[in-house]
């Protein structure tokens, strides 16, 4: 027998906007608490691009030899947070499955470095499921209680 694709409802209808299911989540549940948010809207620089004025040679995937990037611009490294505090310096960010060759966990480092370096002073919050989403916003609220 042979296997199809299923004909289910788009996921991406009932997501909306959002990228995953525990993005949505996080969502609604910020906005049923009353706590105001933005999403996907505040990029963070973590370093700022550069010419590479060294000999550099670059593999590329449509040719045999290598390409010469000599002198070239090296774009910068950003990072956009899912969930950022309107009014309080909080962060959140979702994550569900992560292949083991993203890149994630080194862009989340420097994103926690450029956090300290630049005194940014904001709480973040690295949730992966629903109860970790629960847990986040029970500390911001405790958060903002406390100001």
């Amino acid at each position: 027998m042979k296997r199809g694709k299923r004909k289910t409802k788009s996921k991406k209808k009932s997501l909306g906007k959002f990228k995953s299911s525990i993005e949505k989540y996080c969502s609604d549940s910020l906005r049923e608490s009353g706590i105001a948010f933005s999403y996907e809207e505040k990029e963070f620089v973590l370093k700022e691009s550069f010419r590479f004025t060294n000999k550099y040679f670059k593999m590329t995937a449509k040719k045999q030899l290598m390409s010469d990037r000599t002198n070239s611009v090296q774009h910068p490294i950003r990072y956009t947070p899912d969930f950022v505090g309107k009014g309080s310096k909080w962060i959140i960010e979702t994550k569900g499955y992560l292949p083991s060759h993203h890149d994630f966990p080194m862009r989340w480092k420097l994103f926690l470095k450029h956090i300290m370096d630049n005194n940014l002073g904001y709480d973040v919050y690295l949730a992966k499921n629903k109860k970790q989403v629960d847990q986040a916003i029970l500390e911001i609220k405790k958060s903002m209680s406390n100001e």
